[in-house]
């Protein structure tokens, strides 16, 4: 049952500010399918441009109606700059697609929530996250985390632009294992596979409370994308 907290709007201790003063509980899951995120079309919110994509190179693609890889000819693929990464022991940054109760990508494209793990070795850790895609199959307050090797689920362009298995890295949910699976990724996306098992430990599913919070400059500075109203921190 998803429970809801009214509080003051207020500074947090990572120094954002709270745009939406409801705390909402939620799970998570993890997905690196290297596909065009959703949020990347013109027109999906009230925003200065789409998610930035990239090409076959990993190149930031200037048209940003360019298909997406994960369709016959596309030619968008995800960022490797859209993987996590640690601020500290207790606070990451990164990217994910997500379905929110009583929402849709009007709301939550570009947009930036804080998660904090209630379940799990990442228990009290706190992640703040963008959102650059929405999931078809997840579930309602459902962040799925991208995370490199997390698993390609029902798409995958990472063996067209990156040479995996046809499946992906590891298990198509879940992906890999182990940190050592890790080594045999492209160098781009290595940092970001090692911090599921470095930062992350490796938890598997985690749930979590989430509020929507002001994107911090660090996420939109790969994103190039930031909600009307908005100014990063």
């Amino acid at each position: 049952m998803v429970s809801f907290k009214r509080i003051a709007v207020l500074a947090l201790t990572t120094g954002l500010a709270i745009v939406d003063a409801q705390t909402q509980t939620g799970k998570t899951t993890r997905y690196w399918d290297c596909c065009k995120g959703s949020c990347g079309w013109s027109g999906k919110a009230t925003v200065n441009q789409p998610i930035q994509s990239c090409d076959k190179q990993d190149n930031a693609l200037a048209n940003m109606a360019a298909r997406n890889s994960c369709e016959d000819g596309g030619q968008a693929y995800m960022c490797s700059d859209q993987s996590p990464w640690a601020a500290d022991d207790n606070l990451a940054y990164g990217f994910s697609a997500v379905r929110l109760a009583g929402q849709t990508e009007s709301a939550w494209c570009c947009a930036c929530y804080e998660l904090t793990f209630t379940s799990g070795p990442v228990t009290g850790k706190k992640m703040i996250v963008q959102v650059t895609n929405t999931g078809s199959d997840l579930g309602q307050n459902h962040f799925d985390i991208a995370m490199p090797g997390g698993g390609v689920g029902l798409f995958n362009a990472c063996t067209n632009q990156w040479g995996a298995p046809p499946q992906g890295w590891g298990q198509q949910y879940g992906g890999v294992w182990s940190r050592a699976e890790c080594d045999a990724f492209p160098e781009k996306l290595k940092a970001g596979c090692h911090w599921r098992f470095d930062w992350f430990l490796g938890a598997d599913n985690p749930d979590v409370s989430f509020k929507e919070v002001t994107c911090p400059k660090a996420l939109t500075d790969k994103s190039k994308c930031i909600r009307n109203g908005q100014t990063p921190t």
